[in-house]
């Protein structure tokens, strides 16, 4: 059985309001959520899940700050641009073997271009949705997939491309399965390591939405909310979510599991 580490890299952060967070509540509150991508390793394996936002943060900035204010800036230091936090862990991006999608946003399509060895995995439930959808009130094409990836993507990229079933398996020791609730090309990544199964998703965005049953605000399907924390709590001995803080505070350095233990 192949096991293998996980490592948490952060690539920026922002404050969201309550409701976006957790379902009908915390109307006066706002929280701080730091996104952060996945390393995952193993032999002959350097995957990562998501590949941060682009080097120029305007067209998410432009959108953010329209609806949340200056509050919703979304905020990058230097050691969290994507080259910067892998060379950190050793590494550059033409080592990544395997790049992992969750869900389209620009803050994880931004440097899929970037990744020129990778097998480019996306979930075909959400490609689907993103080349049939005129119109949605939650996604907007290009904040989705940019028009300089999306061109990348189905040209020089596209032997590389792989289309992911609502279950599937990337190498033995890491599946994936469709998770809904916050896109339509929201996923689950099941990691086999030495610490157990760990289960990353931006289906919930903190610990609090998926281990103390509070539901993700900014959810499409409550139903898939309810069913992707419940696969996540019985099939998983470790959650990590993608944009909580609190990943640092459990794992010092971020580091979720060690293929070393």
């Amino acid at each position: 059985m192949t096991l293998f580490s996980v490592k948490s890299l952060s690539v920026g952060s922002v404050q969201v309001p309550g409701p976006e967070l957790y379902w009908m509540s915390d109307w006066d509150r706002w929280y701080d959520l730091e996104f952060q991508i996945a390393l995952i390793q193993g032999p002959g394996v350097n995957a990562l899940v998501n590949t941060g936002p682009p080097a120029d943060l305007t067209p998410i900035n432009s959108m953010w700050m329209a609806s949340l204010g200056e509050r919703g800036e979304f905020k990058r230091r230097n050691d969290q641009e994507v080259p910067n936090a892998l060379a950190a862990a050793g590494l550059s991006p033409s080592d990544i073997t395997h790049v992992i999608v969750t869900p389209f946003q620009l803050y994880t399509t931004g440097n899929i271009a970037l990744f020129t060895n990778a097998e480019i995995c996306l979930s075909k439930r959400g490609w689907i949705h993103y080349h049939t959808t005129h119109s949605h009130p939650h996604d907007s094409r290009w904040h989705c997939i940019d028009e300089r990836t999306l061109i990348h993507l189905v040209t020089d990229a596209w032997d590389r491309v792989r289309l992911l079933d609502d279950e599937d398996t990337i190498v033995p020791g890491i599946r994936t399965w469709f998770a809904g609730t916050h896109h339509r090309a929201s996923i689950a990544v099941d990691v086999d390591t030495p610490s157990g199964t760990v289960c990353i998703s931006d289906a919930f965005f903190t610990y609090e939405n998926v281990e103390g049953g509070r539901l993700l605000g900014i959810n499409e399907n409550m139903y898939e909310a309810l069913s992707a924390n419940e696969r996540a709590l019985s099939t998983s001995d470790i959650r990590f979510p993608l944009y909580d803080p609190e990943v640092f505070a459990r794992y010092p350095g971020g580091v979720i599991a060690s293929a070393g233990e």
